[in-house]
């Protein structure tokens, strides 16, 4: 049941000198859990003692990063069958007001421009150049080639605002607007990149798994085969295994984000966060 009173009168009592009244009252308010959230940033406004506004955004931030964890167990435990929710779950971590809606409409958006488009079924690759023509020449999304590690880049919310994003940001929108158009592209999980695999079991291909050619969204859609993905290896020293080449789950696809924002922001030294991310990336490792 709500307080109004209880939760402003607990507020009240966030900037007490004694420990123990601090720690009671925290743990009251945190119990509230996002009930609480409207009461504390109303007192934040309103609060002119530091101490206070800084135990109070503290506490709103635990709080939200705590319905961050919940939400991600959740998702990860019942399946992660919607890759979509689990980048916006995600996404909620550094921004915990984000409207999943605007981010629905904006994904749905790129879909219908594409489906207006689509006189015909078409070959693979025309359907590919057809999804390139309007994800990078209409809508103008790119790779963030200058700032790479910036962890805007990972944040769907960000890249759909600015058309600019890593190899991975690119491929889950790319991925989840060609299957909203029953388009078979999902993501695979390359050491140091990301790519996507156009799939077709209907047909004969070179790839046990019906694989028919694979796509680079970082680089405008780049279609490339298997013998790219040998040398790219080789490239790299690693050897060729069976998981580089098919398509990965959406947890590994989530893991994947989580560790690129853990490699940003330890390049930016933000330990907090760096500390944070882990606990989430622990969660989808269990």
């Amino acid at each position: 049941m709500i307080n109004p009173s209880e939760i402003n009168s607990l507020i009240k009592l966030l900037d007490d000198p004694d420990r123990e009244i601090f720690d009671h009252v925290h743990d009251k308010l945190f119990e509230y859990g996002d009930v609480a959230i409207s009461y504390l940033e109303s007192a934040f406004e309103e609060a002119f003692d530091p101490i206070l506004q800084e135990r109070i955004a503290n506490l709103v931030h635990e709080i939200q990063f705590n319905m961050v964890k919940n939400d991600l167990k959740l998702w990860y435990h019942g399946g992660s069958f919607d890759l979509l929710q689990g980048a916006l779950i995600v996404n909620k971590y550094q921004y915990p007001d984000l409207d999943d809606q605007k981010i629905i409409n904006q994904i749905e958006d790129i879909k219908r421009d594409i489906w207006i488009q689509m006189q015909h079924e078409g070959s693979p690759v025309e359907q590919i150049r057809l999804i390139n023509h309007i994800f990078y020449n209409i809508h103008g999304f790119s790779g963030n080639t200058t700032s790479h590690q910036d962890p805007q880049n990972s944040y769907l919310s960000q890249v759909l605002e600015s058309h600019k994003g890593n190899q991975i940001s690119l491929a889950i929108i790319y991925s989840i607007v060609a299957q909203k158009l029953d388009i078979p592209v999902y993501g695979v999980n390359l050491p140091q990149h990301f790519i996507l695999a156009y799939l077709d079991e209907s047909k004969e291909s070179e790839f046990e798994s019906g694989i028919l050619f694979y796509i680079n969204a970082f680089n405008k859609g780049l279609v490339f085969g298997r013998r790219d993905v040998d040398m790219f290896l080789k490239q790299l020293g690693v050897t060729p295994d069976k998981q580089f080449y098919e398509p990965c789950s959406n947890a590994d696809i989530v893991r994947r984000i989580l560790r690129n924002l853990i490699s940003s922001y330890e390049a930016l030294g933000s330990t907090d966060k760096v500390n944070e991310l882990n606990e989430l990336l622990e969660i989808v490792l269990e």
